[in-house]
């Protein structure tokens, strides 16, 4: 019997006239017919028997398990042998190893036939084509497998990339990525996107995005939305292809951040975020962050960055991946809820929990009071941002002793917190009290609605009309409820927080088990 050129196995030509049954081996090779089962199922229909088949581990594969002499089945599925007939009086038995493609004489599998028939020239031939077929049925099982595994490891790979990144550990992410993806994140820094699809086509979006960049992006499948794909694009032009691949896929969106550096990965990631919630209402469905007047932006820079310095600095005395990692996932705890900050950090809900839990009780404030959440988040994205305040380095700069009320207080900022809640008060329902009510009752509609004397829905109607008209997200939490908030707070609409001199909260005041709660979840 000659073997195939490639060097599977071989061929034989049937002997006998009736060639019927080769037709309807060759049919189970298609690609809709490739399957074990429906083949040993076939082979004991055409050759009335009993039909088993076995992996190297003795677990069934197909067909019946029919009892057999373990010696010989050993014999056969290491090699020793590569196949045995049996006969005990009752019944005949042909046992053949079926080929593995790696190295040993090992059989990837054992088929046995049973019948109480002896086996003649015309069954043995049809069992000999069989075995070669299941020959290579099985290995292309086993190349399929091999393939998902290593598909899933290089993903794998990737999300861990972008948890380090996450948690600004650039020189971890660099090394890992170095050995798969030489040069990928060179650069200082890059632009984050975020495609939104559905959940049943990401697969499919996240490898047009891979073949689209050209290997020139860090694709991930979101951890924590099930309809978003994740990508890290150093180079510049990865924004325009991944355009160009959105506008060839109706349904599908994307967000965009600026560039940043690598280490506000989480920074430019929930900008983008913020972006794909933009693009959902252009004709493009795509959106880059926008660049529009933040708070921030409007206090005395030097003041501001000595003001979060000194609200940060009890992490001070912490080693420095430990302050990097609590502070990474404040701020991702922040911006999102704790569960989907989990999943984006690759720890568990309790993990992001107690972190913050820990940053809560250093800086001596309740993650529990929206104004506090606020003014951290400011704090955290400053330093972030700028860089540690270091209050040693010769004489205090101006505005060291500032405190957050100074810093709230400038024309400026009123006249921008101003026109961002003046655009409620042409709305009848008299929006700007509601959010008003709503923020200081921290976020929780029940409450607000007790006090505003309406329902909780009319609290959630109320928010719902007021996004679109402050073109800010609200009930979904993030950069664009804490500006609402601190837009109050620079018009005097709620009290400012003393972020760095509050009492300690009780354990587990940071993360209250409320519904309407936009972080802690």
């Amino acid at each position: 019997m000659a073997g195939r050129p490639d060097g599977g196995p071989a061929f034989p030509q049937p002997h006998g006239g009736d060639s019927a049954w080769a037709q309807e081996l060759l049919d189970h090779l298609r690609p809709t017919g490739r399957d074990p089962r429906r083949l040993v199922a076939w082979l004991a229909r055409t050759v009335e028997a009993a039909v088993c088949l076995l992996d190297a581990r003795g677990d069934l594969l197909a067909g019946e398990r029919l009892p057999l002499d373990a010696a010989v089945l050993a014999d056969v599925a290491t090699g020793r042998v590569s196949a045995a007939a049996l006969d005990d009086g009752v019944r005949h038995v042909r046992l053949i190893g079926i080929g593995h493609p790696g190295p040993g004489p090992a059989a990837a599998a054992v088929l046995t036939v049973a019948r109480p028939g002896p086996f003649d020239r015309h069954t043995a031939d049809i069992l000999a084509h069989t075995a070669a077929v299941l020959e290579l049925l099985l290995r292309d099982r086993e190349l399929a497998a091999s393939g998902r595994r290593l598909r899933r490891a290089t993903a794998d790979l990737r999300l861990a990339i972008l948890q380090l990144l996450m948690v600004e550990d650039t020189v971890s992410a660099r090394r890992v990525a170095a050995g798969l993806w030489p040069g990928l994140l060179e650069e200082d820094t890059a632009r984050v996107y975020v495609l939104e699809g559905t959940a049943a086509e990401r697969d499919r979006l996240a490898d047009a995005c891979v073949d689209t960049t050209d290997g020139g992006a860090l694709v991930v499948r979101c951890p924590a939305v099930d309809e978003h794909v994740i990508v890290l694009g150093p180079a510049a032009d990865v924004g325009e292809r991944l355009r160009s691949l959105v506008a060839d896929r109706p349904g599908t969106f994307l967000g965009g951040s600026p560039r940043q550096r690598l280490a506000l990965t989480a920074t430019a990631y929930g900008q983008a975020v913020t972006a794909l919630a933009v693009a959902r209402f252009r004709p493009d469905r795509a959106a880059v962050y926008a660049a529009r007047t933040r708070p921030v932006q409007l206090m005395d820079p030097a003041a501001l960055r000595a003001w979060a310095g000194a609200v940060l600095r009890p992490l001070d005395a912490l080693p420095h991946h430990v302050r990097a990692e609590l502070l990474a996932t404040t701020r991702l705890g922040l911006e999102f809820t704790a569960v989907n900050a989990a999943k984006v950090l690759g720890v568990s809900r309790n993990t992001v929990r107690a972190r913050m839990d820990r940053v809560a009780a250093l800086l001596g404030v309740d993650f529990s009071r929206l104004t506090v959440r606020a003014v951290a988040h400011a704090a955290l994205n400053t330093a972030a941002a700028q860089g540690p305040y270091d209050s040693r380095g010769g004489a205090p700069q101006p505005g060291a002793r500032c405190q957050l009320t100074e810093l709230l207080r400038t024309n400026a900022l009123h006249a921008w917190g101003e026109g961002l809640l003046g655009r409620l008060d042409d709305d009848g329902r008299d929006l700007r009290r509601t959010l008003r009510a709503w923020t200081a009752a921290d976020a929780h509609a029940e409450r607000a609605a007790q006090v505003l004397g309406v329902h909780a829905q009319t609290v959630r109607e109320h928010l719902r009309a007021a996004e679109p008209v402050l073109e800010r997200r609200l009930t979904s939490g993030g950069t664009d409820l804490y500006e609402a908030v601190l837009a109050q707070l620079v018009t005097g609409e709620l009290p400012v927080p003393d972020v760095g001199l509050a009492a300690v909260p009780a354990p587990g005041a940071a993360n209250p088990d409320q519904p309407d709660a936009p972080v802690h979840r």
